[in-house]
């Protein structure tokens, strides 16, 4: 699975934006194995932006970070202590808005299925893995349309452990499954990527 999705995500052509304002990156990490897991964090219910929220480590891009793989990088280590050494990336998705106008790239990275990390209090709540082959079956809990900033916006919802997927979140990982693993998960595309 894992050599198929590196194949794949090597050969695509991810969407790229237009977009001069604010930037921010997300790591999408995997471990290597068989049945790969995805990394996720649950937010602290307190921060002002996403608080609650599931999402990959990631964050807006500081004037100081080199690129935006560098960014990805830096709040992966910050968010769950994982050293930027430890990630042999895979490559990019499509750039996508977020609801606060950030232009958001997601990096695919490999870690090994041992790697330690801890969630940083200040931000996260909870570190969780869920596995690919989840995914890949589509037991999506709901699929939302609702409108913002005039357009609508179909999003799927996954429900894991008690944790929903949701969001972003859960459009980058139909993304990933239907690029890197021929998924043919259905889903509407966004509005900025028609």
């Amino acid at each position: 699975m894992i050599q198929q999705l590196a194949r794949r995500l090597h050969a695509s052509s991810p969407r790229m934006l237009q977009h001069d304002g604010p930037e921010a990156a997300v790591l999408v990490a995997l471990t290597k194995s068989n049945d790969p897991q995805v990394v996720l964090t649950r937010r602290t219910k307190h921060l002002s932006s996403h608080g609650g929220e599931v999402a990959f480590p990631g964050g807006k891009k500081d004037f100081e970070d080199f690129d935006l793989l560098t960014t990805a990088l830096r709040e992966a280590h910050e968010e769950v202590g994982l050293p930027p050494e430890q990630v042999e990336v895979l490559g990019t998705l499509s750039q996508s808005m977020s609801k606060h106008g950030l232009r958001v790239t997601p990096y695919v990275g490999l870690i090994d299925p041992d790697t330690d990390l801890t969630p940083n209090p200040a931000e996260l709540d909870e570190i969780f893995t869920v596995p690919l082959s989840f995914f890949l079956e589509d037991k999506r809990h709901r699929t939302d349309a609702f409108q913002f900033r005039g357009k609508t916006h179909y999003v799927p919802a996954y429900e894991y452990q008690g944790n929903i997927i949701w969001g972003l979140t859960a459009c980058i990982l139909v993304e990933l499954l239907n690029i890197g693993l021929d998924a043919k998960i259905p889903v509407k595309p966004r509005p900025e990527h028609q």
